[in-house]
């Protein structure tokens, strides 16, 4: 007993540790860019709100930029660590299970949509419509998934090629809707499609916050549910957890923040499988811990990778790009190690 109770202490530290580095590095990030502005200057502007140009850097451009990297970070890693703890899968996360290639696909079908049915350019189209159908299509690929762990006795590792698949699908479709676009349709498709967090704005940035907090609301109060999935379902029948209403649900639930983020910010991949990879290594599976560190570590590579993105170059590079040159071998890692763990 004693040591159970150290070892959620030493967690509990760790996770603590990890919140206070991301505020730190939040705060330092308020600091750079083409205007330096001192820490205690940046604690003065948030307190006592002016007028001057520095106020307005950080209030209209630098702080919804890290609020929102840090809620996209929160919810990928999160929606990722209740995925693969839902098809028991190490290497499920929105990105390589298809989701955000089927929200992408809902996407530029709205921008189209709303094209030819307003008759407006798709500059103007609603992000609200955008979302709406972002969600839709997640959700068809999201049953897909469903039918297939529930119908079928698929492995975990093809559970991950028909996530392939799925995306292969969905990206062929948004490929198609770019061939027959006009001009600015195509333009609009196309930059929406890099993961870019520079792109939201207060209210955006309210509606992902409204549906994250409802989302890990759900996700924190059924931590002991996903402990016993964990177990294998028998245990959790025993339990008393109703296995399938806890799938779906959750599934579905994380369906809704993948798409929600991915209609607003566009693909950005591997965080839902760095994020939730890198705890169960350090803190291990027990959901208590695992759901609220993936979501530190989901912000924290976001937040440094949009950091990098923004400053290391002589140009701005979207944050999607710089997270899918660190997720892919990570995925290639993780695909081998499982191959030899099973001896293939």
């Amino acid at each position: 007993m004693e040591d159970c109770i150290r070892s959620s202490n030493r967690k509990r530290i760790a996770l603590l540790t990890l919140l206070v580095a991301l505020i730190f590095l939040s705060v330092y990030t308020l600091t750079i860019g083409s205007v330096d502005i001192s820490p205690s200057r940046i604690l003065d502007i948030l307190f006592n709100r002016g007028t001057t140009t520095e106020d307005i850097v950080i209030w209209e451009w630098r702080l919804p930029i890290i609020i929102g990297t840090l809620m996209v970070g929160a919810g990928l890693g999160i929606a990722g660590a209740v995925m693969q703890c839902i098809l028991k899968n190490p290497l499920g996360s929105p990105y390589t299970l298809g989701l955000s290639s089927a929200a992408a696909f809902g996407a530029s079908f709205g921008i189209v949509i709303s094209e030819g049915i307003f008759g407006g350019v798709a500059s103007d189209v609603s992000p609200y419509f955008i979302t709406f159908n972002a969600f839709i299509w997640s959700l068809i690929a999201t049953g897909f998934i469903i039918l297939m762990a529930k119908y079928t006795n698929v492995s975990p590792e093809s559970m991950v090629l028909a996530g392939v698949a799925i995306g292969s699908i969905f990206s062929a479709g948004v490929s198609a809707f770019q061939y027959f676009s006009n001009d600015s349709t195509l333009a609009s498709i196309v930059y929406w499609q890099f993961g870019d967090v520079t792109k939201l704005s207060w209210d955006e940035i309210t509606i992902i916050g409204v549906v994250l907090l409802a989302c890990c609301t759900y996700f924190f109060y059924k931590r002991w549910d996903y402990n016993a999935l964990d177990a294998g379902d028998e245990t959790a029948r025993c339990l008393g957890v109703n296995v399938n209403s806890t799938r779906i649900v959750g599934m579905i639930m994380a369906a809704l923040l993948t798409s929600i983020v991915v209609s607003f910010v566009g693909i950005i991949g591997f965080i839902g499988l760095l994020g939730p990879h890198i705890v169960r290594r350090v803190l291990g599976g027990d959901h208590r811990f695992l759901l609220f560190g993936s979501m530190l570590v989901g912000s924290l590579i976001l937040l440094i990778a949009n950091t990098v993105g923004q400053n290391a170059f002589n140009f701005v590079m979207p944050v999607g790009i710089i997270t899918s040159f660190l997720g892919g071998p990570l995925f290639l890692y993780i695909l081998l190690k499982s191959y030899r763990r099973k001896g293939y």
